[in-house]
């Protein structure tokens, strides 16, 4: 029901296997409306985690293994991938603090740490057509989750949540017309296609519920 270090680790490895998995898919819908890196820049960045993950070995506490993760996809990762991720990941790891174990409400509150990251960095907000759109709504699942079973639900039980709440995001942003980034530029040109960036969120979080 809780994580560990190791934990959080095997995840992010988990993370960049479906970040490799699905690269195409990400590049092809950020061409539509982007510059077309955003499957490329995340593929790189998280290769670099899994690299540092290697190289360092697994550090004591989750918030350790995050923060690792951030600083990496922020010296590593170009375009708006790496500062927002980088800048989630880092959010979540000082909300962890250095606690040795994650559970569930642990979880919930560094979800909500990275969408106060994430808006603080981006400016953007739910309706923007960005990641946000997919992470708000995995924040409140996360968090009613963690409230209502309170004792009796784990990491990967939120996550999951989560996770399903991001994917209805990532749906949403398809009809709205962008105000943020580069799909902006396109107004309603931008319509009917989903953001890249809520995309990745909704499979990032799948990814690491499979492996927490």
């Amino acid at each position: 029901m809780t994580c560990g270090a190791t934990e959080v680790a095997a995840a992010l490895r988990a993370a960049a296997e479906a970040v490799t998995e699905h690269r195409d898919e990400l590049v092809e819908l950020d061409r539509v409306i982007g510059d077309a890196d955003h499957g490329e820049n995340l593929e790189r960045g998280f290769a670099a985690i899994v690299s540092a993950l290697d190289t360092t070995g697994i550090a004591a506490t989750p918030g350790a293994v995050l923060k690792l993760a951030a600083t990496t996809l922020i010296s590593k990762v170009g375009g708006a991938a790496g500062p927002l991720y980088g800048t989630a990941f880092l959010r979540a790891a000082t909300a962890l603090g250095d606690h040795a174990e994650l559970d569930a409400a642990g979880t919930a509150e560094a979800l909500r740490a990275a969408l106060d990251g994430v808006r603080a960095r981006g400016k953007a907000e739910t309706g923007d057509a960005t990641m946000v759109d997919a992470l708000a709504p995995a924040v409140t699942a996360a968090e009613d989750l963690a409230r209502q079973a309170s004792g009796t639900a784990g990491v990967r039980q939120v996550l999951l949540a989560a996770a399903d709440a991001a994917d209805a995001g990532a749906d949403s942003t398809a009809p709205l017309v962008p105000r943020k980034g580069r799909a902006s530029y396109l107004g309603e040109r931008a319509v009917g296609h989903v953001d890249p960036g809520a995309r990745s969120t909704a499979l990032l979080l799948r990814a690491l519920a499979g492996r927490a």
